[in-house]
């Protein structure tokens, strides 16, 4: 299945960083979330995108993860090339990682 399947994403973005929430639609998914959406996991799903560090904090109370990817937006919104390089595109991207 596909995060999309039971999950929703909120994203910002700030300097050459960008956040990435991931909520459960349903707080019963929040453990499959959890084990399957690992801070190493969502690093190798962005790989050559986020080049430095990724860390990943749960919130249990609200069904969802957080993840803070540093050097992630090209070196920041404005000075980036990339076209649309923005945390929405991340988050799109990440509603396509599959859960087995």
């Amino acid at each position: 299945m596909l995060l999309r399947d039971i999950a929703h994403t909120r994203t910002g973005d700030k300097g050459n960083r960008s956040t990435l929430s991931v909520i459960a639609h349903d707080k019963n998914d929040f453990a499959l979330l959890e084990q399957h959406l690992t801070a190493e996991r969502v690093q190798v799903h962005f790989a050559g995108t986020v080049l430095g560090p990724l860390e990943r904090y749960a919130l249990p109370q609200l069904g969802a993860l957080h993840f803070v990817m540093h050097k992630a937006l090209g070196g920041g919104v404005t000075r980036s090339l990339a076209l649309d390089a923005h945390g929405k595109c991340l988050s799109a991207h990440l509603l396509t990682f599959v859960i087995e």
